[in-house]
């Protein structure tokens, strides 16, 4: 029988061998995880690079094959950008020289100094000789305006150790880039607001005798949509910390270059709601169809009220813990199509002077406190809903199935009880217009781009319009904040991400 301290020792080694040996496994299932996600990265972007060469072959007309082959360059640039972050990679590797043009020697220069720290060595204390200088440049823009950034660093020697001294390189985004970050949010602002694809960005260049060839732009674009994800992801977790929610979805059309022709996607819309306190949010999340499912991956765990339209793709998640809430506004339109027929309709004239007087209510208290809007709910609006309820059904019984009357009836009593819930408190919508507002962006700029390149074009895309649309929405000027984003990003610690989101300062979480 061992003695008391042996037994104490070994119990102490035992215990030991067991966390190393939980350690080792957990390292084991880091690794492993990492390798499958270089091996996808690895295997996604040799697909990228077979199918953008094949290209030619496909039968694509000339315009689809430049827009087909922006999105795989800018595919290449974010998957190339994703692996460097999986593999950890000490340095930055610099991008393979392309042929590039020269900066335009014509262009305004706006010179910068950096001057070491201090004068004297750092090693020996001795005075220090200026012996040359770093010159740098990069390429800026303000809008409808070219200049440069000329960037000096002098070198200052000291004879007494013989070591040279200049100020260091500060860090940039995209590590050897041309660009400065105001032309880089210059191009996101221009494709993604302004819905310009870049062989129009690169004609507007060249416009102002600055050529930037198609291909930089792309693995610009790709580049950027991998450092801004993060802040795309902190904004989607925001949004989920609301306790009411708005959701709706638009079709777009993505490229399917294997068959040479396009394939419906849809821009699933997640808006934060009004009423509540907090910043506005609206988050877009880019699917290759309209499966329910969508919705609830997204969603997740979430639970609360959500204002959606009558569209099955929901129903799952109502089942689930989540409350639905129905639009009124998508009702109105029901009786308003009908009203809006030559000679009009009185049944439907009147159903929309019911609504009206809801809607004129809610303006009432449009500023006020949730307390107080409640109250007002219960007092004037829930007796005028009964009303209308009542009424509604009469006029069914009096109605032939099948008239225009009779579906704009049946949609509106079939969802009476999802219609009727915003009363039940002071901080609910009355419709989903928010969300069909920040998604209206998206609609019109289909006609400038069309379609987008790929998945991965259409995610991002999704990603950079949530930041930009969540920008407006907080009264921020997308370029000036996107600009000083891309100034601060790579330099800045994660626990402080916050700070950079487009949301009003004072109402930062």
């Amino acid at each position: 029988m061992l003695p008391e301290w042996a037994e104490a020792q070994f119990a102490a080694l035992q215990t030991e061998l067991a966390a190393s040996e939980k350690q080792r496994q957990e390292q084991a299932g880091e690794i492993k995880q990492r390798d499958l996600k270089i091996q996808k990265l690895t295997l996604e972007l040799a697909y990228y690079r077979r199918v953008k060469f094949g290209a030619k072959s496909e039968s694509l007309s000339v315009a689809q094959q430049d827009l087909f082959l922006e999105s795989c360059n800018e595919d290449q640039a974010a998957i190339s950008a994703e692996l460097a972050q999986v593999q950890g990679a000490t340095e930055k590797s610099r991008p393979k020289p392309t042929g590039r043009k020269a900066i335009p020697p014509d262009l305004p220069r706006i010179e910068h100094r950096h001057e070491p720290a201090s004068c004297t060595c750092g090693q020996c204390g001795a005075g220090l000789i200026k012996i040359g200088e770093d010159v740098s440049e990069q390429l800026d823009v303000e809008p409808a305006r070219f200049f440069v950034h000329r960037h000096i660093r002098p070198q200052y020697a000291c004879r007494a150790c013989e070591t040279i001294t200049a100020a260091p390189v500060a860090p940039a985004l995209i590590d050897g880039g041309l660009a400065a970050p105001g032309l880089h949010a210059w191009v996101l602002i221009q494709k993604y607001l302004d819905h310009l694809p870049l062989y129009r960005i690169e004609k507007i260049s060249e416009r102002h005798g600055v050529g930037i060839a198609r291909s930089t732009l792309a693995q610009w674009v790709g580049q950027l949509g991998v450092a801004l994800q993060p802040l795309v992801d902190r904004l989607s977790e925001l949004l989920k910390q609301g306790k009411v929610l708005h959701a709706d979805e638009t079709p777009v059309q993505q490229l399917d270059p294997g068959k040479g022709k396009t394939k419906r996607a849809y821009m699933w819309a997640y808006r934060s709601n009004d009423l509540e306190r907090g910043p506005p949010i609206v988050v877009f999340d880019y699917q290759t169809s309209r499966s329910g499912q969508h919705a609830r991956d997204f969603l997740a765990d979430w639970r609360g009220d959500l204002m959606v339209d009558d569209y099955g793709g929901y129903k799952a998640l109502f089942q689930q813990g989540v409350t639905e809430l129905a639009c009124l506004a998508h009702c109105r339109r029901k009786f308003f199509d009908l009203h809006a027929l030559p000679g009009g309709h009185p049944v439907a004239e009147e159903a929309l002077r019911h609504i009206a007087e809801l809607y004129a209510l809610e303006a009432e208290v449009a500023a006020a406190e949730a307390a107080v809007r409640f109250a007002l709910r219960q007092r004037e609006a829930l007796p005028r809903l009964l009303s209308l309820h009542g009424w509604l059904k009469a006029e069914r019984l009096r109605t032939a199935n099948g008239s225009g009357l009779a579906r704009a009836i049946d949609y509106t009593l079939k969802r009476w009880l999802a219609i009727r819930r915003y009363v039940s408190r002071g901080d609910t919508p009355i419709d989903n217009n928010p969300v069909e507002n920040a998604i209206r962006p998206i609609t019109l700029g289909r006609r400038n781009w069309l379609f987008t390149g790929s998945e991965r074009a259409g995610c991002r895309a999704a990603a950079i319009q949530s930041l930009l649309a969540t920008a407006k929405l907080n009264g921020l000027e997308p370029y000036a904040w996107l600009k000083d984003v891309l100034e601060k990003l790579h330099v800045w610690p994660y626990s402080r991400i916050d700070e950079l989101l487009p949301l009003r300062p004072t109402e930062v979480h």
